[in-house]
């Protein structure tokens, strides 16, 4: 458990200085898998039509719902690891 915790917060350090800035749908899925591993399910109210960038976020975060939390950090370990390219 400590060492998917590391490799998470390392890749979260990594994540700030990529080469290259991922398209939307990339960073909508690392934001996802990030509030996935860090605060579980998504809850709460989506969003109203108004708020395009909180309903994204929103999607997003709720399509990664009932992953646990170390899968989704190992997810987002992996997704971070594959744009270091």
């Amino acid at each position: 458990m400590a060492d998917i915790k590391a490799s998470f917060e390392a890749a979260v350090a990594a994540s700030k200085n990529l080469n290259e800035r991922p398209d939307n749908s990339t960073l909508l899925q690392i934001y996802a898998l990030y509030k996935q591993a860090t605060a579980g399910d998504v809850e709460g109210k989506r969003p109203g039509f108004t708020d395009m960038v909180g309903r994204a976020k929103f999607d997003a975060w709720a399509e990664v719902k009932g992953t646990g939390k170390d899968d989704a950090m190992q997810r987002y370990i992996d997704l971070i690891e594959s744009l270091k390219g």
